[in-house]
């Protein structure tokens, strides 16, 4: 499944962070960026042919999570629906409370953060474990009192990989009349997902996280509600979003999209595979490794994703400076200590141990078990172990 590029001793393992372009979604866009160059809002052929397309694409991601296309509105990725969700409904229902994580991605804490600093709102953070495990207990009584609010909670966590159980979280909020929200960004393409069994009221994707193109993603919006757009200028996204529509991309996503569910059995076992190889040789190869969150447990957490917890050393420093020497690319970063650093807020937030290395491998289908040995090869050379 590898790239034909793609070379044992040059390894990309920060999926997490965006995924090669599928071959499939570039000659799907081609197209659209040489000869059908019609604005989708223009009333001539040129612009009515380009409109159609668009709106098959909407059809098909919304067939694929099971919505109407009505429900579906194109963004520039997954930071600004999050912020859609956020604002939209905070400023058009009259919310004065919200209901987060500590573990969420920044696209939604900075956004409640913002509205809380303004005095819009009263934020408050569902408990959790050492491992991450989010105390849904503590989200019922977080609602028990108050119970409207905006509650937003992640499905696949990009940093350690923890799944929630987002469908418990959704029965939580629809018993409380609470909103939810749910970043499915790291999940989206990788998962299956269903908005009519789910019932969310926000719910998130981006093409670049699942083999499709960066500046798009979607949002879907339960038609319960009725919120503001965020961006203004415009009748675009019916009413919703204004601006012209990135036309190329909102095809690429929905083919990267398609072919995601068409192939998803295939992928999760090879990709599952990879992980499980990792977790192996890592073992095998390093004294004294740990594992952040849930993320060596095959049903508590993603697929793609596997944070690593290197024992104490000064070799921590400059750890992925060195393997980024050696030709291997990821993304890590130990716990904060009092603001010295500029560490994970999710590590720091799940007490992890700040003189301990952490290192997130993030996998995809066009990852291959000889880049899985060749980058445990190299980490384990740093700590002079010979790698098994």
């Amino acid at each position: 499944m590898a790239l034909a590029s793609a070379s044992p001793t040059t390894v990309y393992f920060d999926n997490a962070a965006t995924t090669p372009l599928d071959p499939e979604v570039l000659e799907a866009m081609l197209p659209f960026m040489r000869e059908f160059y019609g604005n989708p809002s223009s009333i001539h052929g040129h612009g009515r042919k380009v409109r159609a397309v668009l709106e098959n694409a909407r059809k098909t991601i919304a067939h694929l999570i099971n919505a109407a296309p009505a429900e579906i509105t194109f963004t520039s990725g997954g930071t600004e629906a999050d912020n859609y969700a956020i604002f939209g409904s905070i400023q058009t229902l009259g919310l004065t409370r919200a209901i987060t994580s500590p573990l969420e991605h920044h696209a939604v804490l900075h956004p409640l953060q913002a509205l809380e600093k303004s005095g819009a709102i009263t934020l408050h953070y569902v408990q959790h474990d050492a491992l991450g495990t989010l105390n849904l207990a503590h989200l019922e009584e977080l609602l028990a009192g108050q119970p409207r609010a905006l509650v937003s909670l992640m499905h696949g966590n990009n940093e350690v990989g923890n799944l929630n159980d987002v469908q418990a979280i959704s029965d939580i909020c629809r018993q409380h009349q609470a909103v939810f929200h749910t970043d499915t960004v790291q999940t989206m393409g990788h998962y299956r997902h269903d908005v009519q069994q789910l019932k969310p009221h926000f719910l998130v994707g981006s093409a670049h996280k699942f083999h499709g193109p960066k500046g798009v993603g979607f949002i879907y919006r339960n038609p319960e509600l009725q919120v503001r757009p965020l961006i203004h200028g415009g009748s675009q996204e019916r009413n919703v979003r204004a601006g012209t529509e990135n036309v190329y991309g909102i095809v690429g996503l929905a083919k990267a999209l398609e072919i995601a569910y068409r192939d998803m059995a295939a992928h999760h076992q090879h990709i599952q595979g990879l992980k499980d190889r990792f977790i192996e040789k890592l073992r095998a190869g390093i004294d004294d490794v740990q594992f952040n969150g849930h993320s060596a447990e095959a049903d508590r957490s993603l697929y793609t994703v596997l944070n690593v917890s290197l024992p104490p050393s000064e070799l921590n420093e400059m750890l992925l400076f060195n393997l980024d020497i050696n030709r291997v690319s990821v993304s890590g970063g130990s716990a904060c200590t009092s603001g010295a650093n500029a560490g994970s807020h999710v590590l720091t937030a799940m007490n992890c141990d700040p003189n301990r290395g952490a290192i997130r491998f993030s996998m995809s289908k066009y990852n291959t078990p000889e880049e899985v040995d060749y980058a445990v090869a190299q980490l384990a050379k740093m700590y002079h172990r010979e790698a098994v």
